[in-house]
């Protein structure tokens, strides 16, 4: 038995049906994840984004990764 790149449990021994499970819950918390928020938060986020010299992308996956604003 192999480990994962992350060295975590190989996903090939899963049984199909908790593959299925987990790939559903993922796509589902990525898109609550990255739902577009109201008009003003996303225009202060830009805002800020542009002053950092960073995407818009950038500037959230930074704020979810981290937790806190830059």
């Amino acid at each position: 038995m192999t480990q994962g790149h992350n060295g975590g449990p190989p996903l090939e021994d899963e049984a199909p049906d908790v593959l299925a499970w987990r790939s559903y819950t993922w796509r589902r918390a990525h898109r609550r994840a990255w739902k577009t928020p109201p008009p003003e938060i996303a225009l202060r986020r830009l805002a800020r984004a542009e002053e950092l010299g960073m995407t818009y992308r950038e500037y959230t996956l930074e704020i979810m990764e981290r937790g806190k604003y830059l």
